[in-house]
């Protein structure tokens, strides 16, 4: 293992206090996902065309990305770090100590979102830098997944309490479940700002251009918009579907989420490596083929099967999404083969994110309506649609003629 650890990262200090933040953030998130979308229809009573709202809200963070680091852009990276981690308890506090109303829990979750979106680049452009300049991709892959590690207990454990809380009585709608979930949320997000504090800033701090926009990311872009698009259909809908149209409670959500979490941490370096041997090309467009089915079926499974075996083939699509959703590492890799530096990766990742929620916040307000409106049918054919035009899209980017050397 040390042999492998050496091969892959430069020696650079912080190192494993990095790794150890992921992994406690990770914990705390697979606790606070494992609930949020039952939380918001069985608690807060949110109907399928308001979660498309709610969603345009918590992801509003994401499109001002740009602008909130811009903010910061005389912080070294490491201390983003630290600040996103530490906004993020914020979010899960607020969502455990003040209350249901609907006004109220979208505020905190879009405090959540603030540091979750904050620390997204930074944690991919860190575990760029920590790693040689050809392993790149298992750098990446290796980072996945000891999130998604600490996803899976998150999520077992919320299964299992909420299956136990069945069994004792209690109803799908009692609150006991959920306070408990926000409240271990909140220790391990307590427990990953401890550990982030303790990791030194040694070195010039990270300068970032307060909006930096180059014409040769211009693909880059546009790959994001259609990912940002097919992403927010399934990251804000599929649940939902879940629990509207199937029924499906919180013990069976936190379980499926356990499950793409498994597939996450155990798939994740290889799918880190394939980049890395294969080329993020072809991962960008083997991955869209494989939407397209996974979308048409989880659009139209109850008018091809029975409901019982309609929800089987629903929750495997749902686990397969996951799974593709992976290869989007690859498009990080693209990137720091084009960026000249540290600071450039950094700056263009961040403006990704924007752009990608750009459509995201678009999809997320049309996406309720559609439901709404025309059925889910049309909602997931809609996606398919999008992952065929991004797999297009990718299918004309060319590989740099020379790489990264930082």
């Amino acid at each position: 293992m040390q042999t492998q650890k050496e091969s892959m990262y430069r020696g650079e200090p912080g190192l494993k206090l990095f790794l150890a933040t992921v992994l406690f953030s990770g914990l705390a998130y697979g606790f606070y996902r494992g609930i949020q979308d039952n939380y918001l229809a069985e608690i807060v009573k949110i109907t399928e065309f308001e979660r498309g709202i709610v969603e345009f809200f918590r992801e509003l963070p994401g499109l001002l990305l740009v602008f909130i680091l811009a903010w910061m852009y005389r912080l070294s990276e490491t201390k983003v770090f630290k600040i996103g981690t530490s906004i993020m308890l914020s979010g899960v506090l607020g969502l455990l100590l003040l209350g249901t109303h609907k006004v109220v829990v979208i505020l905190f979750m879009v405090v959540f979102s603030t540091g979750e979106h904050i620390v997204m680049p930074i944690k991919s452009s860190m575990s760029l830098f920590f790693a040689k300049s050809n392993k790149g991709g298992a750098s990446l892959g290796v980072t996945s997944s000891i999130g998604h590690g600490g996803n899976i207990i998150g999520y077992v454990l919320v299964s299992i309490l909420f299956f136990v809380l069945a069994k004792l009585g209690y109803a799908r709608n009692s609150l006991v479940g959920f306070r408990a979930v926000f409240l271990i949320a909140a220790v391990l997000l307590f427990a990953a700002v401890l550990i982030a504090l303790s990791m030194q800033d040694k070195g010039r701090p990270v300068q970032r251009s307060r909006l930096y926009i180059n014409r040769k990311y211009t693909k880059y872009y546009m790959l994001e918009v259609f990912y940002g698009a097919r992403k927010q259909i399934f990251l804000t809908f599929a649940p939902y579907v879940l629990i509207l149209f199937y029924k499906a409670d919180t013990s069976v959500i936190a379980l499926l989420l356990a499950v793409c979490s498994l597939f996450g941490m155990l798939l994740s370096p290889v799918i880190g490596i394939l980049v890395d041997k294969l080329g993020y090309k072809t991962i960008m467009v083997a991955d869209t083929l494989i939407l397209v089915i996974v979308c048409l079926l989880y659009g139209f499974a109850h008018r091809l099967f029975p409901m019982h075996i309609a929800f089987i083939v629903v929750c495997i699509n749902f686990v397969l999404d996951s799974i593709i959703s992976l290869a989007s590492m690859a498009t990080n890799v693209y990137v720091r083969d084009l960026s000249s530096s540290r600071e450039e990766l950094t700056a263009t990742l961040t403006t990704g994110i924007s752009v990608n929620h750009l459509i995201s916040v678009m999809i997320a307000l049309l996406g309720g309506y559609v439901w709404k409106t025309m059925g889910i049918e049309v909602l997931f054919s809609l996606s398919a649609v999008l992952g065929v035009i991004n797999s297009l899209f990718a299918a004309t980017i060319k590989k740099p003629q020379t790489t990264a050397l930082y």
